[in-house]
C-alpha cells in the first residue's frame, strides 16, 4: 500500500474515538435504562443484567430476548432471535474491510466485539473523510460499551422509580441519534433506492403482523440485495 493510504492503529486514534463516543453516549441513556427496567421485570438480577449487556452489547437483540423471556427461559429461541437481528453486522464488517483487514490479534477481535450501529456509522463517515486510523473504531466501540453497561445496570437498580408510559418522547432519543448518524453516510440519489427498499420491506413485514426480528432482517436483506445488484451493474471506472 502507498504511504498515503496506509491504515494505522494508534493510541491517539483510540482516545479520539472514545471522545467521539462520549459526545453521543447520553442519547443512549434512555434506551439503556429501559433495558435495565425490563430485565428487572423479567426477574434478572443486577449482575445478570450487567453481564447480559456486557456480553451481548446489542440493545435491540436484548430487548427482543427479554420480550421472549419466560419460565423456563427459552434459551434457543432468544439466541436465534439475537442471531437473526445481528446478521446485519456481517455487511457492516465487509464495508469496514479497508480497516479491519489490516488488524490482527486483540485489535481485530476487540474492534469486532464492540462494533455496533453507531460506531459503524461514525467509522464509515471517518473513512469517507479520509481517516485512516483504525484505532478510532475501537475507541468508539469501547466508549459506547462502557456507557451501555452502566446505563442498563443503573436502570435495573432504579427500576422501581422509572415508570415512564409507553410512547414517552424520551424513548425516541436513541433512534434520533441513529438517524442523525446516518446523515454523513448519505451519498445522494444513488442511495435512495436501497434505503427506500429497506424501509418499505421492513414496514411491510411489520404490518403483516410478523414481530421481531423479521422486519429488521427482511429490510436489511432487501436493501443490501438491491445495493449489491446496482453496484454489479455499474460499469467499471475507466483508467
Amino acid at each position: 500500500m502507498s504511504g498515503q493510504g496506509r491504515v494505522v492503529f494508534t493510541r491517539a486514534g483510540v482516545w479520539r474515538g472514545a471522545r467521539m463516543a462520549a459526545a453521543i453516549s447520553p442519547a443512549m441513556l434512555p434506551f439503556g435504562l429501559v433495558v435495565g427496567v425490563i430485565a428487572d421485570a423479567r426477574g434478572l438480577s443486577t449482575l445478570e443484567a450487567g453481564l447480559m449487556s456486557a456480553l451481548v452489547f446489542a440493545g435491540t437483540s436484548q430487548l427482543v430476548a427479554l420480550e421472549l423471556w419466560r419460565e423456563p427461559a427459552p434459551i434457543l429461541a432468544a439466541a436465534l432471535a439475537a442471531l437473526v437481528i445481528n446478521l446485519r453486522l456481517a455487511p457492516m464488517g465487509a464495508a469496514l474491510a479497508p480497516w479491519l483487514d489490516r488488524l490482527r490479534g486483540w485489535r481485530l477481535w476487540g474492534t469486532l466485539a464492540t462494533l455496533v450501529d453507531n460506531s459503524f456509522a461514525m467509522a464509515v463517515a471517518d473513512q469517507r473523510a479520509g481517516g485512516r486510523d483504525a484505532g478510532m473504531l475501537l475507541g468508539v466501540g469501547l466508549g459506547l460499551w462502557v456507557f451501555w453497561v452502566g446505563s442498563t445496570v443503573l436502570g435495573h437498580l432504579f427500576a422501581a422509580l422509572i415508570r415512564l408510559p409507553p410512547g414517552h418522547p424520551v424513548f425516541f432519543a436513541s433512534l434520533a441519534t441513529m438517524v442523525a448518524l446516518l446523515v454523513p453516510l448519505w451519498r445522494g440519489r444513488m442511495d435512495l433506492a436501497p434505503w427506500g427498499a429497506a424501509a418499505l420491506v421492513a414496514l411491510g413485514v411489520s404490518q403483516a403482523g410478523l414481530g421481531q426480528p423479521w422486519p429488521v432482517l427482511a429490510g436489511a436483506l432487501a436493501g443490501a440485495a438491491l445495493g449489491a445488484w446496482r453496484e454489479a451493474r455499474r460499469p467499471p471506472p475507466t483508467s
